[in-house]
């Protein structure tokens, strides 16, 4: 314990400084293992155990995957496919915008890549068509957050690579409270339309019409649904459905679409190296930290603090999430998922509450982060879009919100609406 103070005050004084949180985590440890006396040759082993998994290899894979779609027409076709479903309804491009991100949630599996993809095209497309920018930069960076909730995600493959819980069941386990995020953010998008009097197309497209532009954005659809049925049916691992998507999207961009190039190849696999690269190490210099503050017993003595304060359930669950809601608003979601999932998990589980239903509390909370300053990262993607100030767009992301965190309310509350479905799907949690 005597030279924890010098590991989280140098991170503390990094991270103020604007170092990189990857980097943040590295030098921090280094230093404990300088005063300490503790051999540095331990600090490489730490840093590749953490990334020897199996289920870590599905990172690059789904990051390639969105990159070959973003590029090979996909993201252009569902847009227009739900555009034609609900654009004749009050403020439809903005429902639109939504039901985008819940479709595109089931392939991207992260909140920056639908921020970055979809708002691109859409928040120039609502601003031109009469909405505030605002509240087309909010509602992007709102319904961005569904990436990392509905399968495949990211965060939720890191939790349990980290802690050995079941990827799978926690896929499963993502998809109401994503659903229930959709929906809300489409009432909360509806109302604010109605009020504003936002445009809507002039007339409600045919059932040809629909059948034509889902005809057109089919292999898109199709995409998703391989992916949720090979993984949820136990077909395929995160892994291996990481692989197929990428296969399936070079084959759709090439040779269906015909959209993608082998000019631009090269570009996609930096950007895939790039991004894939940021990730891993930062999940290396994590688990150096982690293992510090295993070695230092940190994480028993935060459940001892916690659990000396109450032991109902309902409580602690309030302290974690006002915890997590505070933590997302200063560090990326993988970095706070890294270093306090282990730790939390066990304070959690003391009260009974079940890990995967935990895990979902855990990303959800996280991701919301996101759309918070002063680190929101999908706030700046968006915010940079629509060429707006991070103030403006931070009023105009309130709204959904609240909504949001109504339904993380719920999720915590309720955990049948985790648990419920996995029980259905496995047979058991």
């Amino acid at each position: 314990m005597n030279f924890v103070w010098l590991l989280f005050s140098s991170f503390v004084v990094f991270l103020a400084a604007g170092v990189p949180v990857a980097y943040c985590l590295g030098i921090s440890s280094a230093l404990y293992f300088l005063v300490a006396g503790m051999p540095l040759n331990m600090m490489a082993q730490r840093f590749f155990s953490g990334l020897d998994s199996f289920t870590l290899l599905c990172v690059p894979g789904f990051i390639l995957a969105g990159n070959l779609m973003n590029n090979g027409g996909i993201t252009t076709r569902i847009i227009a496919f739900c555009n034609k479903l609900v654009g004749h309804i009050r403020g439809g491009l903005g429902l639109a915008n939504i039901v985008a991100s819940m479709i595109f949630a089931g392939i991207s599996g992260t909140a920056v890549a639908d921020s970055a993809s979809l708002g691109g095209i859409l928040i120039p497309a609502m601003v031109k068509e009469g909405y505030e920018p605002d509240f087309s930069v909010g509602v992007t960076a709102a319904s961005s957050c569904i990436g990392p909730i509905i399968p495949p995600s990211l965060p939720m493959i890191i939790a349990g690579t980290l802690t050995g819980l079941s990827v799978s069941k926690m896929f499963v386990a993502g998809i109401v409270p994503g659903v229930l995020m959709g929906f809300g953010m489409m009432g909360i998008s509806y109302y604010i339309s109605c009020k504003r009097s936002h445009p809507k197309n002039e007339k409600r497209a045919t059932v040809r019409e629909i059948a034509v532009s889902g005809r057109d954005a089919f292999w898109a659809l199709l995409m998703t649904l391989i992916i949720l049925v090979g993984i949820i049916g136990g077909i395929v691992t995160p892994t291996e459905a990481s692989i197929i998507a990428v296969l399936y999207a070079v084959c759709v961009g090439f040779f269906v679409y015909r959209e993608l190039t082998l000019k631009d190849m090269p570009r996609i696999l930096k950007e895939s190296v790039i991004t894939t690269a940021s990730i891993m190490v930062l999940v290396g210099c994590a688990n150096i930290f982690a293992y510090i503050l295993t070695k230092e017993q940190i994480p028993q003595m935060v459940a001892q603090t916690m659990l000396g304060l109450t032991t109902n359930q309902f409580v602690i669950l309030l302290l974690i999430n006002i915890l997590l809601l505070f933590v997302g608003c200063f560090m990326e979601t993988i970095a706070a998922l890294l270093i306090l999932f282990p730790v939390l998990l066990q304070v959690a589980a003391s009260v009974g509450v079940h890990p995967i239903h935990f895990g979902i509390i855990m990303v959800l909370n996280l991701v919301l982060g996101l759309t918070t300053p002063p680190v929101g990262v999908c706030l700046f993607v968006t915010s940079s879009i629509g060429k707006i100030s991070l103030a403006q767009a931070s009023r105009g992301v309130m709204p959904f919100l609240i909504v949001n965190l109504i339904v993380l309310f719920l999720i915590t509350y309720i955990p049948l609406l985790t648990l419920g479905l996995v029980g259905l799907v496995f047979g058991s949690v």
